[in-house]
């Protein structure tokens, strides 16, 4: 799925005019309406910094199949909506008293009250418009340079949650620079992984582009536990499995058949 551009026009005066652009269907791959990523009026200008490539890019597709699968589709997160996938993003960056609980802990059932309570109040096309409109500007999201480092992961996943929830969904071709983000993000597998029942290492199975400081490592130890199963895939897909998309990320896993198992098990109660 190729990314989102936007151009940026001049009326007669030298002000600037807004105007969408033809796009491809984050499902399908075919163009769209030229409007479709404007569903949603914006009310307010754009507040995150836009050299923010990646999750910059992910946030607008990820709104774009928003818009187009509607409120009631599924997703990959289980027992969620698109509706619920919405409320869960806002949530995490403009309610930061809720986000606490999202990983668990004291907080959670605060969290899951905000969020119930956000999406019984709020429109979805709203919803929908926040999180394409980016993280409050006052908030830690909204500081330099936060929102590659925070949220390329998030808004990469939770794309393919809506993606690879849908029937007839297709592999889509992603930015040459995005694998190499996500692979240097790999390394919080290891905090997600360190109650593996084995020892986990990841291999890349795509070609790594050189970096000023050489071609990267295509091996990560996760988990330097023995015996150990190799999970080799694309950062991509490798990405979704250690977050818990077992069931569609495109891997394969290597070791004794009994490990195998033991970890496939383990991962399926992440």
């Amino acid at each position: 799925m190729g990314r989102y551009r936007h151009g940026i026009p001049r009326d007669g005066g030298g002000r600037r005019q807004d105007r969408p652009v033809a796009h491809r269907s984050g499902l399908t791959g075919r163009p769209c309406s030229p409007w479709a990523l404007c569903a949603v009026p914006a009310r307010r200008r754009v507040t995150y910094d836009h050299r923010m490539r990646y999750a910059r890019d992910e946030r607008a597709a990820l709104c774009a199949l928003l818009d187009e699968t509607g409120p009631a589709a599924p997703t990959l997160c289980e027992g969620w909506t698109t509706l619920d996938l919405a409320s869960h993003l806002v949530l995490r960056e403009h309610r930061p008293d809720a986000g606490a609980g999202m990983l668990g802990g004291p907080l959670a059932g605060h969290t899951r009250r905000a969020q119930r309570k956000l999406t019984s109040r709020t429109p979805y096309p709203r919803l929908v418009e926040t999180i394409r409109n980016g993280p409050p500007r006052l908030s830690l999201f909204g500081l330099p340079g936060m929102d590659e480092r925070a949220n390329v992961v998030e808004f990469f996943v939770h794309h393919e949650d809506v993606r690879r929830a849908q029937p007839g969904w297709q592999p889509r071709e992603i930015d040459p620079g995005l694998p190499e983000a996500l692979w240097q993000r790999l390394r919080m597998a290891r905090l997600i992984l360190r109650k593996a029942p084995v020892g986990v290492e990841f291999v890349r199975s795509d070609e790594p582009t050189a970096t000023r400081s050489g071609t990267p490592s295509i091996r990560l130890t996760a988990n330097a536990r023995t015996p150990v199963v190799t999970v080799t895939g694309p950062p991509a897909e490798l990405t979704l499995w250690a977050l818990g998309r077992t069931a569609v990320a495109q891997v394969r896993l290597d070791g004794s058949e009994a490990d195998v198992g033991a970890l496939s098990a383990a991962r399926r109660h992440f």
